[in-house]
């Protein structure tokens, strides 16, 4: 009972306190006076009944409520209690059911009642009757009966906390987990079952709840029960009890152990990781072909997505490019398996600590630590919570219930590291020391190097003994613990293995406060070590493949600075960059007789060492063709029938000349453009022909650059259509450069920009030719890399009119003399006596045989530059030919004495006939060499 004061002078009493037994039964009551009629009715009679109290007083209760059949019995037992006796029973009701009367059509009911003696004022004898209802009595017995069978039995673990928060009740579950009874429980806080960051947590929920009447679901709270050691996870869900009247009473908790729900849920949100990881790893390891850069993806990928240290050493010989047995490279140079390892190079090394130490992971440290150090070790990690630190397993609380969960959330990489990542390089991890000379970062300590740390860039070997030396012989992981006072936990040692192939070592270590390394976290470091290999590998076969079409390439190429006669000559060839595979761009220079140069310019469609071979072959072919003095557009003819030849397949070549209506043949097709020019130091004249390439440029003096209008032609192996030419008089001092679309065109420049430019750089081309090119390509943006780019750029300057000398002799015999006489005379003026004997002998010769065998009128022709070249022109069309003539042959043995003198001879055709040339080096001043008696003898 309590009371609640109403008023200044009195107060009310409350007819129960709140929440008792009362407010949930239906409890009435009525009294009857001495004549058996009803004289008193209460407000809860009137709910009970349905009767209200007017209608109720003067009424006898058998007759007006008791059916017909128990009303005689009823009458007798209100008499007996009129005579002073105590009655309690159950009496069946009926509602009054007269017609229109109060009460009509009211279903009957059972109630308990308790009738007591009393007596009025008078002294008379009444009575007083409690009336209960039956069916309310039952529904609670039935509630009762419910809910000790669903606290008591049911499998979770259930707490009542009372409005002080402490236990009011516990079921035995809940008992059987934390030990003894279920009524040892009570009074007890969550202060007695968690420690105080969950305990604190648990406390604020069962407030907020009480307070908001808001429940609280999947509350995941990490605790131990006594005596175990293993931590649980349990989730709580939490909801208010109120009492019949609406009050709040307390805070009902059901517990569900989720241990291995959520180990499940880590072990998936393992896996996505790592998938995440790996899908990462594909697209990130191996973008570039250098082999240091791929070291440095691979990196950037692990740290800190899967570790919070990792360094990486690949082997010296495969940086240096030695050729080795599988896993040995820089063998030759190694001193055997008691010195350690082969040299090793560290080339990457990646940290996400903050201020990371210079010392080596495994080796105790000898200074301690800075603030920054220590506040990243107690600094907790994704999903850990304040107090506890990794491996507490303590999430902490989000929204209604949510929590973190022991150790990381799902979604973040157990090696996130403990502190601030920080990076001093470039991508997420530091590359390399951040100051020069300083140690590159934490590495394997005792076992694992030499007695201080390896900065990168630097070689080294790793002991015999040591965990890396026994992985790089054996392939195998190896998982080195951190020591004690190291901020390093363990490391993993993975070789790189790609194609049986050990190409180097990396090295992952997670710091303390990270979670240790796993079963799938060893075959992830394996993955991630076997993609990075393989890249490695494949750039280092491209960086040989590179290197050697390179070196092809460049041996294709004229060596040294071209000379030619009537030409100044520069040239250039700048190869792609090691991103981009080698080009078939080449250039030539070729002597032709007379004193004539050709000139070449091509380019092999495609890259590699396929393009480098097809270029090497075009351009055999064109000095042989070349040797044969054709016309340019007769050269490009047969070297179109070359380039279709390349790709074809043994005889395929002359069945698709015997089938030209066929297809293609299934073989490979090489195509090429291709400009070739002949130019004539005697008349200035250059004549053209196009395949395809890109045109010649013209700078006249006085004059801006102009793109020569050469018709460009098919490409070099396509086929099928002729080659025209154009002959153009260079004027002197021009300048005439050819090119390929390297030097022109790139991705970022079009050809037309790249064309226009390449005319402006050439606007002042007085300076040296050297220079000119220099100023081409420092004008033009050259570094772009993808293309190899070769420029040929040529001076004209014809050779003076007083170097050469030139008549026409009579069909006569007396023109063998005339023609000695001459060439004396010319040969006097030059000041070249030592060759006057020579020249006489070998020109009579020529002459000689052009009346025998030739036609039409006869030319001489001396040409003097760094040689001299003496010509003899005819009509006749036959060639002459050389052979050996017999013991008793007359003669026959001119052509024999002509190859035996001079140092080179030949013909070739002409426009109305043919010419036979020899040529002689000029003295050096110790006199022309005399052939030896041998040499004569040899002719017979």
């Amino acid at each position: 009972m309590s009371e609640i004061p109403e008023t200044a002078s009195g107060v009310v009493w409350q007819s129960s306190p709140p929440g008792s037994i009362y407010d949930f039964i239906r409890v009435a009551s009525f009294s009857i006076g001495p004549d058996g009629l009803v004289d008193q009715w209460s407000r809860r009679a009137v709910e009970l009944f349905g009767v209200t109290a007017e209608e109720a007083r003067g009424k006898d209760p058998v007759d007006a409520f008791m059916p017909a059949d128990l009303r005689e019995r009823g009458h007798r037992k209100v008499r007996e209690i009129l005579d002073g006796k105590e009655w309690t029973g159950l009496v069946p009701f009926r509602m009054p059911d007269d017609e229109g009367g109060p009460g009509a059509g009211r279903p009957h009911g059972i109630a308990e009642m308790y009738v007591m003696p009393s007596e009025t004022r008078s002294g008379q004898r009444a009575a007083l009757c409690i009336v209960v209802d039956v069916r309310a009595l039952r529904r609670i017995e039935t509630d009762l009966a419910a809910s000790q069978a669903i606290f008591g039995q049911s499998p979770f673990g259930f707490l009542l906390f009372g409005t002080d928060l402490t236990v009011k009740r516990a079921n035995r579950r809940f008992a059987t987990v934390f030990g003894g009874s279920a009524d040892d429980h009570r009074g007890r806080t969550v202060d007695d079952y968690l420690a105080r960051p969950e305990a604190e947590r648990l406390n604020a929920a069962l407030r907020k709840v009480l307070d908001t009447g808001e429940a609280v679901t999947d509350l995941e709270i990490v605790g131990a029960a006594p005596g175990a050691k293993d931590r649980r996870q349990w989730s709580i869900n939490l909801y208010r009890v109120h009492s019949g009247t609406g009050r709040p009473i307390g805070v009902a908790g059901l517990g569900i152990d989720v241990t291995r729900r959520y180990n499940a849920a880590r072990e998936a949100a393992s896996a996505r990781r790592n998938l995440a990881l790996l899908n990462e790893a594909g697209a990130r390891i191996g973008n570039t072909l250098d082999l240091e850069a791929t070291a440095r993806e691979l990196l950037d990928v692990a740290v800190p997505g899967f570790c919070d240290l990792a360094t990486v050493d690949l082997y010296q010989g495969l940086l240096t490019g030695d050729e080795a047995p599988p896993g040995r490279w820089g063998s030759s140079h190694d001193v055997g398996y008691g010195a350690g390892s082969a040299e090793v190079r560290r080339v990457a090394v990646a940290s996400a600590i903050a201020d990371t130490p210079a010392v080596r992971v495994g080796r105790p440290r000898t200074a301690p630590p800075t603030e920054q150090q220590t506040a990243a070790r107690t600094e907790p990690r994704t999903g850990e919570h304040p107090a506890t630190g990794a491996g507490t397993g303590l999430g902490t609380t989000s929204g209604t219930g949510t929590s973190a969960g022991p150790g990381t959330s799902t979604g973040t990489s157990p090696g996130t590291g403990t502190g601030t990542s920080t990076s001093t390089g470039t991508g997420t991890g530091a590359h390399g020391p951040a100051v020069p000379g300083t140690p590159a970062g934490p590495l394997l300590g005792d076992d694992c190097g030499d007695t201080g740390p390896v900065e990168v860039g630097s070689v080294h070997r790793f002991p015999f003994n040591s965990p890396c030396a026994g992985a790089l012989r054996t392939r195998r992981v190896h998982t080195v613990p951190g020591p004690d006072g190291s901020l390093v936990q363990s490391t993993l040692v993975v070789p790189m293995v790609a194609h049986d192939t050990v190409v180097g070592l990396v090295q992952f270590s997670r710091a303390k406060g990270s979670e240790p390394f796993g079963e799938r976290d060893r075959a992830l470091a394996v993955e991630l070590a076997a993609r990075a290999a393989v890249c490695i590998d494949n750039a280092r076969l491209y960086r040989r493949e590179h290197e050697r079409a390179l070196i092809l390439q460049r041996s294709l190429l004229p060596p040294g600075d071209p000379e030619a006669a009537g030409l100044d000559i520069a040239c250039r060839y700048l190869p792609g960059t090691v991103g981009s595979e080698v080009g078939g761009d080449w250039f030539d220079v070729i002597e032709l007789p007379g004193h004539r140069t050709a000139l070449v310019i091509g380019d092999v469609m495609g890259r590699g060492l396929r393009a480098a071979v097809a270029m090497g072959e075009l351009r055999t072919a064109v000095r042989t063709l070349a040797q044969l003095d054709l016309e340019p557009a007769e050269v490009l003819s047969h070297l179109d029938e070359i380039a279709r030849g390349l790709g074809a397949p043994a005889g395929a070549q002359q069945s698709a000349r015997a089938h030209k209506a066929r297809g293609p043949e299934l073989s490979e097709v090489y195509l090429a453009t291709c400009v070739y020019a002949v130019y004539d130091p005697v008349t200035r004249r250059c004549t053209f022909a196009n395949a395809g390439h890109l045109p010649p440029v013209l700078v006249e003096p006085g004059e801006e650059a102009r793109l020569l209008d050469v018709p460009p032609g098919m490409p070099l192996g396509v086929g099928g259509e002729p080659f025209e030419e154009v002959t153009l008089e260079l004027p002197e001092g021009a300048l005439l450069a050819l090119y390929t679309d390297g030097l022109v065109e790139s991705r970022d420049h079009p050809l037309d920009e790249g064309l226009s430019a390449f005319r402006n750089a050439l606007a002042k081309p007085n300076r040296p030719l050297e220079d000119v090119c220099d100023h081409v390509l420092t004008t033009l943006d050259t570094r772009h890399g993808e293309d190899d780019i070769a420029l040929l750029m040529a001076r004209i300057q014809g050779l003076p009119s007083e170097a050469v000398g030139d008549w026409r002799l009579p069909r006569e015999p007396r023109s063998v003399g005339r023609a000695r006489e001459l060439a004396r005379a010319q040969l006097t003026a030059w000041e070249l006596e030592p060759l006057v004997d020579t020249v006489e002998l070998l020109v009579s010769e020529l002459v000689t045989n052009a009346l025998r065998y030739g036609e039409g009128e006869i030319r001489l022709r001396l040409l003097r530059d760094r040689t001299l070249v003496c010509e003899v022109w005819d009509a006749g069309l036959v060639q002459p030919r050389r052979r050996r003539a017999k013991d008793t042959d007359e003669g026959g043995r001119g052509l024999q004495l002509v190859g035996l003198l001079s140092a080179a001879w030949g013909s070739r055709r002409t426009p109305r006939g043919k010419t036979v040339w020899f040529e002689l080096p000029l003295p050096d001043g110790d006199g022309a060499a005399e052939p030896t008696v041998d040499q004569l003898l040899s002719m017979f």
